[in-house]
C-alpha cells in the first residue's frame, strides 16, 4: 500500500485539482486537493449529514426522504468539482448501499440527476482507503498496531504491520455496527438511567460479539500496541477530552489520547440523557442520538486491543482516496 506521494511536483505539470467524494451511512464528505512536495493540498471541502441509513435496519431500504438528503448534498458536491475544475475524481459509497435492496437503483437515480458516478466499495477497499488516509498519524513504535473506523452503518478495523516502508494490512474485519445501525437497533434515550446503563450494556455485547472472530486472531501479550481512529466519535470524545468550546480540526488531528480518558468520557456520556448531551459543546442536537453508540463500539475496541493511548485522526477515506488518484496519476505520467 503506497503511503506517499511521489515527490517531484513536475508529474504533474499543470497542478491538477483532484477530488473524493465518501457517502456513507451518516455523511457526505468531499475533499478537493492539489498535489504539493509533501503530500497534498486541499483547495475546496464540504461535508453534511444526510442520514442515509436511516430506517434501513427496519426496512431494509433506503427511505425517500434520506435519498432526497444524499441527493441534495451531492449536487453541493457535484457543483463543486464545476467550479474547481477537477479533472480526476473518485466517489464511493459504503455499508447503506452496500446493504440496502434499492442501492443500485439510488446509484442510477444519483448519476442522472447529479452527474457523479459512485461506486459501491467493498467492506476491505473501505478499511484499505481508511488506513492509506491517516496511518501517517500512527504512533511511533515497534509494536503491532490497529487502525479503526467508526462509520455509520459499520465499523472496520485494520491489524497493520508498520515495519516496512509503507504499512501493510495484515488482517482486518468490518463489523455490521456503526453509529446509526447500533442506535437504530437498540432504544437508548429512555428517561429512566437505570434502563439506560441496561441498553448501553446490551450496545456492548452485540458489538463485542460481532468482533469476537477478529478478536481472536489478534496478537497476544505484546508491549507497545498503538491504537489509532478515525471517525466523528473519536474526534468528538477528544473535542470533550480537551474540553473545546467548539470543535477545531487543528487541535484534534493527530492528538493522542490516554485510552482512560476516552472511557471516561464514554461512561459519563452513557448516563446522559439525549438533552444533557445536546447541551455540551462538539455534541449539539446533529450527534446527541448517535454519539453513545459510537461510545459502545470505542470501549469494545479498547477491550479488545488495550492501547494505553489513542491517535486521533481527522481523516480517513477521503484522504486515502487522494493519495491513491495522485500516485497512480503521477506515475502514469
Amino acid at each position: 500500500m503506497a503511503a506517499q506521494l511521489p515527490h517531484s511536483v513536475a508529474r504533474w505539470p499543470h497542478r491538477k485539482a483532484y477530488a473524493a467524494i465518501d457517502l456513507g451511512t451518516n455523511n457526505c464528505r468531499l475533499l478537493i486537493a492539489k498535489p504539493s512536495a509533501d503530500g497534498f493540498i486541499v483547495v475546496d471541502a464540504f461535508s453534511r449529514i444526510v442520514r442515509l441509513g436511516e430506517g434501513l435496519a427496519t426496512t431494509g431500504r433506503l427511505s425517500d426522504a434520506a435519498i432526497d438528503r444524499a441527493i441534495a448534498a451531492l449536487s453541493v458536491c457535484a457543483d463543486k468539482l464545476r467550479r474547481r475544475h477537477v479533472t480526476l475524481a473518485r466517489s464511493v459509497a459504503t455499508e447503506a448501499c452496500r446493504r440496502a435492496s434499492n442501492g443500485a437503483a439510488f446509484i442510477e437515480r444519483v448519476y442522472k440527476e447529479t452527474g457523479i458516478a459512485l461506486d459501491i466499495i467493498s467492506a476491505e477497499e473501505e478499511a484499505r482507503l481508511a488506513v492509506l488516509g491517516c496511518h501517517i498519524l500512527l504512533e511511533q513504535g515497534d509494536g503491532p498496531a490497529l487502525i479503526f473506523d467508526i462509520g455509520g452503518g459499520s465499523t472496520e478495523m485494520a491489524l497493520v504491520d508498520t515495519e516496512g516502508p509503507a504499512p501493510r494490512i495484515v488482517d482486518w474485519q468490518s463489523a455490521p455496527w456503526g453509529v446509526v445501525s447500533l442506535t437504530e437497533s437498540e432504544a437508548f434515550d429512555s428517561a429512566d438511567p437505570e434502563a439506560r446503563i441496561a441498553a448501553y450494556a446490551r450496545m456492548r455485547t452485540r458489538v463485542t460479539d460481532a468482533f469476537q472472530t477478529f478478536a481472536d486472531r489478534l496478537p497476544k501479550h505484546h508491549d507497545g500496541v498503538r491504537l489509532l481512529g478515525t471517525s466523528g466519535t473519536v474526534t468528538t470524545l477528544a473535542s470533550l477530552h480537551l474540553e473545546l468550546p467548539r470543535y477545531d480540526r487543528q487541535a484534534i488531528d493527530g492528538l493522542i489520547v490516554p485510552s482512560a480518558s476516552m472511557r471516561d468520557i464514554a461512561m459519563r456520556l452513557s448516563v446522559m440523557s439525549i438533552t444533557e448531551r445536546q447541551e455540551l459543546p462538539c455534541i449539539g442536537h446533529e450527534r446527541a442520538d448517535l454519539v453513545v453508540a459510537g461510545c459502545a463500539i470505542l470501549e469494545c475496541i479498547l477491550d479488545i486491543w488495550p492501547a494505553e493511548r489513542l491517535g486521533v485522526a481527522d481523516r480517513g477515506i477521503r484522504e486515502g482516496i487522494l493519495r491513491a488518484l495522485m500516485e497512480r496519476d503521477g506515475r502514469a505520467a
